[in-house]
């Protein structure tokens, strides 16, 4: 069954989602707008791969005391996986009951949301936060990598990762554009804060800007990118924002008056914790 979904507004996007009845849509914590009456909520800590695993439990060969430990430890582990990577510990469920429903869902930042359609043989990666909602049959996940994946850069990162069949609706800051880097040599760098999400069968890693000559320090020091870029390469979608956090917050202090980035930026720059 095909989410049925409508991203509205501009600066401020949102997601409309009709469902059809007894169609489930769940969102991360905090990212809920509205809802008709005859839409149920639900506030749970197991994603939707986990909870299918405790309907089998109670009724198929996995029940008894050990499926439910089983599915205990499961979500245990999923938890603590958002745990360690900041995520929002919970997952809120809609389901339509009795007739069509509708429900709303936005990002935290100004900026677009974009709806992304798995078939089940490629996955999706996104940095954190960018998840909004998605159907019930996709499953969220955590991908922890580190400079043994192909960082040149030596730093580790957290992404979100969607697997199975369906529509997911990320979010970003600023606006989107689409590129594939096999459209550009096979390989694009970019600022490690723009990335918003990218297909499985892209390499994803980071190099520093430079080497350590005086045109590396500059680039770091003065350029406004710090020691870092990430880099993108192979044959998939990948989906980049105008507008980083860190830039934002910079701008929102600067006008408050706060510690100012200069006119070094980079390496030297304010970072707002």
């Amino acid at each position: 069954m095909t989410l049925q979904q409508n991203i509205v507004g501009n600066a401020m996007q949102m997601a409309v989602v009709q469902l059809q009845p007894g169609q489930t849509v769940y969102c991360e914590a905090g990212k809920f707008l509205f809802k008709t009456a005859n839409v149920t909520m639900e506030t749970r800590l197991s994603g939707p791969s986990d909870g299918g695993r405790q309907a089998q439990g109670a009724g198929g060969q996995g029940g008894g005391v050990g499926g439910l430990l089983r599915q205990a430890m499961g979500t245990a582990m999923q938890v603590g996986q958002r745990v360690l990577a900041g995520e929002s510990l919970a997952f809120q469920y809609f389901t339509a009951q009795a007739g069509e429903g509708t429900v709303g869902f936005a990002g935290v930042l100004p900026g677009e949301m974009r709806a992304l359609e798995l078939d089940g043989t490629r996955a999706w990666f996104a940095e954190k936060d960018a998840f909004v909602a998605a159907e019930s049959t996709v499953d969220f996940g955590i991908a922890f990598t580190g400079g043994r994946t192909g960082f040149s850069g030596g730093e580790g990162f957290v992404l979100e990762k969607f697997t199975g069949h369906g529509t997911v609706i990320i979010a970003g800051a600023g606006n989107f554009i689409d590129l594939n880097p096999a459209d550009f040599g096979g390989r694009i760098e970019v600022d490690t804060g723009c990335v918003v999400a990218f297909e499985e069968g892209i390499r994803y890693g980071v190099q520093r800007v430079g080497g350590l000559n005086r045109q590396g320090i500059m680039n770091a020091v003065f350029g406004g990118e710090g020691l870092s870029l990430a880099t993108l390469e192979g044959d998939g979608r990948v989906v980049l924002q105008s507008l980083t956090i860190e830039s934002l917050a910079n701008a929102l202090k600067k006008a408050q008056g706060g510690d100012k980035q200069g006119p070094t930026g980079g390496l030297f720059s304010t970072h707002v914790g």
